[in-house]
């Protein structure tokens, strides 16, 4: 008959294996970290406001410098489709018409750069819910889900309104659902407001980065996008 092991010993011999398996956990992760954080974490705000410079691309600003505040090695950066030219057409099939304009693809690599670790979409609210711009590009972003290349990267939204609830949440929640079948990691604004995401008021008294609300949600959206980023990697 084989030999009984004891309970002292096999929990001796169990605490031995756990300390081993940690130990070359541990290692792993280590060396793991020494080469994925070589580069940069970079995190990319797009505004979908037809209108450069204006009240989206300000609340965008806000919440990109807080997300850049969290390490030494995030990097960020902003990028107006004001101006371009993104049809909607090549989405479902369609080819441009003659001549026509597409700066889609320009956007293309830095959307399928490796070191992109969180992406950032605000849009300004029409009738509740993205602009045109915005589901545009959202759409032409079904490029990228051919390989999946924005999956779990970390995401989150900003919507900004005329009004102090003028369709804000809407939106975002209309924007997480593409962004939820790119397979992106979606969060929202961290505590202490901790909601679904950036929700601006333009025509707050003294302009929208004077709204102290919809600025508090911006900058916890844009800390969280960057802390669970840096969790991820």
């Amino acid at each position: 008959m084989a030999s009984e092991v004891t309970r002292r010993q096999f929990l001796g011999k169990a605490g031995t294996a756990t300390a081993v398996g940690v130990s070359t956990a541990t290692a792993l992760v280590a060396d793991g970290a020494e080469t994925t954080q070589a580069g940069p974490l970079k995190i990319v705000g797009i505004c979908c406001s037809p209108r450069k410079g204006k009240n989206t691309a300000a609340a965008l600003q806000v919440c990109l410098d807080a997300a850049r505040q969290v390490g030494d090695n995030v990097e960020v950066e902003l990028i107006e489709l004001a101006g371009l030219k993104i049809p909607g057409g090549p989405a479902a099939g369609v080819p441009l018409e003659p001549g026509e304009k597409d700066d889609f693809p320009g956007l293309v690599p830095k959307l399928s750069d490796a070191n992109l670790a969180g992406l950032i979409v605000a849009t300004p609210v029409y009738f509740g819910n993205m602009s045109y711009l915005c589901k545009a590009f959202l759409d032409r972003c079904n490029e990228l889900r051919k390989n999946f290349a924005l999956a779990d990267k970390v995401a989150g939204v900003v919507a900004v309104a005329g009004g102090r609830n003028g369709g804000q949440e809407l939106t975002i929640r209309s924007v997480h659902t593409c962004l939820l079948g790119q397979g992106m990691i979606i969060v929202g604004d961290a505590p202490p407001t901790g909601h679904w995401g950036g929700t601006a008021w333009s025509s707050a008294p003294g302009g929208v980065t004077a709204d102290e609300y919809g600025m508090n949600t911006v900058k916890n959206l844009g800390r969280h996008v960057a802390e669970v980023a840096l969790r991820l990697r």
